[in-house]
């Protein structure tokens, strides 16, 4: 059987003209989506094109090789990250068409209808819940479909519910990025690095960026003056997120930190309004003022605001079910994983020099989609939508979210062409010889990697070994690199292609993916300066007592 064996620096034999030719893709993707505002579908389509050209002509990858290896990302993309979309939008519109949402409304406004708060608690805490529960775009997908039906502008939605997932997407998914890591690279003494001591390096990290990214988040809606108007609220959500994060994250492994972290600071900044309001109640610019007097918000029984949030709790719960150890387990019996033609076990990695795997991971049943969809099934008898009503907007989400769809399959193709080419280790090699510069760069490795794979559970896979011999070769502590990579990469998901179309597929933005991208951007760019700069400090005496000590 033809092998392809991916070269490091395939072009004049050079590391960084390879990179140069590697990073073409991905420049052409910010540019075309941002610059040239063309639709995130032709975008994809084009950026995948483009993509294979350069991997069958630079990279020297067979057609056939690049042709199966686009069409495995595409299987995935579908499955399980589209299915995920469609089932978390059909299950946010059955609460619309019930008008058990305009309860779930009431009872947020009831609380504070004040915008900056709504997106503290919806979008941070409540996000961070979901994405420590599920994670794979559903997060995002629910909380912007939330703020939406708050009232929120679909843009502003959207953006601000990707800038919150920052802080709790190293932990997502049960800790999943962490666990992947779990013996992957080693110390100095060739000992493996473990998950729970990755997980204590990156909870002394990250809630330093988690305790700034409500402030960050209100400043971004309101300006600096109404920011400050909200201090309180600001340092009990963040603060509390922030501690809860770091103490779980050290004491008690990798899984729980987002899921401990996210209700200690919904619980907090609850009971702080009981007690608390700020002086003025800010609104969008185009929205209403509000009057207190006259606006009466609807008064709810308790059973009636139970009902509403039932399908949400209800989700919660068949989450926890899907995602415990002998629930995957049992699921994995059940999953298909063909092996794609030609490409499986035939292409050799020009990093390890071992022969890569490549499956379809049809694993319909385990799916988080599937646990999304069997919760709607289940709330569709407590908040009484009829079998024609509900099969109806099944049918009218699929029809608003199909063209999204096709643009996360061509993006997840382009991420899947990008690593099996060798591209993505073209990239990370060259960002790795910068040689003492590495030690501020290293979160760049986890931010490129989040951007092409839209995980950071496969940036991790992709970069933390690299990340471990860099760091032995520049004087870095193993441990901290490799805890760079997780939380380098958080920054990276709200720019990346896959994400932005998540994020226009639950606001109904598809077509407008370019305002996304450009609210987007320049954010993340900011926090992976303020992430290098932690790390930097970590690896020098000024920050170094940080890290755990560790063989």
């Amino acid at each position: 059987m033809e092998k392809f064996t991916q070269l490091l620096q395939p072009v004049a034999d050079n590391l960084y003209v390879s990179a140069l030719v590697a990073l073409i893709p991905i420049v052409f993707y910010l540019v075309t989506l941002a610059g040239l505002k063309v639709k995130g579908w032709l975008t994809g389509l084009l950026t995948l094109i483009l993509a294979i050209i350069i991997a069958c002509i630079f990279f020297k990858m067979p057609f056939h090789f690049a042709a199966f290896s686009t069409f495995q990302g595409m299987v995935y993309g579908a499955m399980p990250i589209g299915w995920i979309i469609l089932t978390s939008v059909f299950l946010y519109k059955m609460t619309v068409k019930t008008g058990h949402f305009g309860i779930i409304r009431d009872s947020i406004t009831s609380l504070t209808d004040d915008r900056r708060l709504q997106a503290l608690i919806i979008a941070f805490s409540f996000g961070a819940f979901l994405e420590g529960a599920a994670g794979f775009g559903a997060p995002v997908a629910i909380t912007a479909s939330l703020l939406v039906g708050l009232g929120f502008r679909p843009l502003y939605a959207a953006g601000v519910c990707m800038i919150a997932n920052t802080a709790p997407v190293a932990f997502g998914a049960v800790g999943a990025p962490v666990t992947a890591m779990d013996g992957l690279a080693t110390y100095a003494n060739g000992s493996p690095i473990a998950a729970a001591e990755i997980a204590a390096m990156i909870g002394r990290q990250l809630p330093l960026v988690s305790i700034f990214i409500p402030f960050y988040l209100v400043l971004i809606m309101a300006g600096f003056k109404k920011t400050l108007e909200v201090w309180p609220a600001l340092l009990v959500s963040g603060g509390s997120f922030a501690i809860a994060q770091f103490v779980s994250s050290n004491y008690m492994g990798e899984q729980l930190p987002d899921i401990l972290s996210s209700l200690v600071s919904l619980v907090s900044i609850v009971i702080l309004l009981q007690f608390w309001k700020p002086k003025t109640t800010w609104r969008f610019a185009d929205e209403k003022e509000v009057d207190k007097d006259a606006e009466v918000t609807p008064k709810h029984s308790l059973k009636e605001v139970l009902v509403a949030w039932s399908p949400f709790v209800v989700l919660t719960l068949i989450i926890f079910i899907w995602t415990m150890k002998s629930s995957k387990a049992f699921f994995k019996t059940l999953a298909l994983n063909p092996k794609v033609p030609f490409i499986h076990n035939n292409i050799i990695s020009s990093v390890s020099g071992k022969e890569i795997a490549a499956v379809f991971k049809l694993d319909l049943v385990g799916s988080i989609g599937t646990a999304i969809l069997v919760a709607a099934l289940i709330s569709k008898f407590i908040i009484k939508i009829s079998w024609k009503d509900a099969g109806a907007t099944f049918v009218q989400t699929f029809n608003e979210v199909k063209i999204a769809l096709l643009t996360i399959c061509f993006v997840v193709g382009f991420a899947y062409i990008m690593n099996a080419s060798g591209m993505s280790n073209t990239l990370g090699y060259a960002l790795a010889a910068t040689g003492g510069a590495f030690k501020f760069l290293s979160p760049a490795l986890g931010w490129i990697g989040v951007f092409i794979t839209g995980s950071d559970t496969s940036a991790n896979l992709l970069f933390a070994k690299l990340q471990q011999v860099t760091a032995s070769q520049v004087g870095m502590d193993p441990l901290l690199a490799v805890a760079a990579n997780a939380s380098g990469g958080v920054v990276g998901k709200m720019i990346s292609p896959q994400s932005i179309a998540v994020a226009a597929a639950a606001v109904g933005l598809v077509g407008r993916e370019s305002d996304l991208l450009k609210f987007t951007v320049k954010h993340s760019f900011i926090l992976l300066i303020v992430v290098c700069a932690i790390i930097a400090l970590q690896s020098t005496g000024v920050l170094g007592w940080m890290i755990p000590v560790h063989p």
